[in-house]
């Protein structure tokens, strides 16, 4: 069910590195190092640099060695499309994209359904889950999650991923920073 958009207007400032409070500039430079660009989405989240600072030491963790930067992205649009967030849906449908998931395994989760490949399912099952039980997990969700080929390690690496798209997820709906062009084609409207 799709939630209602409370803000149709960006009411927080979209720093550059120029711009945003000292405390802030060194992740906005790492974010901008990673990306190519800077996002407008991070750049709002700038205006408090214990939020963009929490937010690039997660994303250190979240891209770091343990699951595969496809399987990341299936869990952060999972999230995205969890917690109705349409900045994050067209931001990490094109990173999806970008590492090579198929249009078909995107659009599924965009819709709300589970991806064809078994590994892509039992992580986004995994990540909805997460969200929509807020981490109470039955034991036979987390045996299926293990049969798909996945450790008790990784169920955590979910976890921090979750962590770090919550962070993503509120601050692009309550300040509602414009979707760069870029990443225009992949607009979300919301479930129906």
């Amino acid at each position: 069910m799709p939630v209602a958009k409370e803000n149709s207007v960006s009411n927080y400032p979209i720093h550059t590195i120029a711009s945003a409070p000292g405390k802030s500039k060194p992740a906005l430079e790492q974010l901008q190092k990673a990306f190519g660009v800077l996002p407008n989405l991070p750049a709002v989240i700038a205006n408090s640099p214990k939020l963009i600072n929490a937010l690039v030491g997660l994303f250190a963790q979240v891209h770091s060695p343990g699951l595969s930067e496809a399987e990341n992205q299936i869990v952060l649009l999972t999230d995205a499309v969890t917690n109705s967030s349409a900045y994050a849906v067209a931001f990490h449908t094109t990173l999806a994209l970008q590492q090579g998931i198929d249009s078909q395994e995107t659009s599924a989760i965009r819709e709300g359904r589970l991806p064809k490949d078994k590994r892509f399912a039992a992580l986004s099952s995994l990540a909805k889950t997460l969200i929509e039980k807020r981490g109470h997990i039955s034991e036979q969700e987390l045996n299926s999650f293990i049969s798909a080929g996945f450790t008790k390690e990784h169920v955590l690496e979910v976890i921090a991923i979750v962590a770090a798209s919550t962070i993503t997820n509120y601050t692009g709906t309550i300040a509602n920073p414009p979707l760069e062009d870029v990443f225009q084609q992949h607009a979300w409207q919301g479930q129906c």
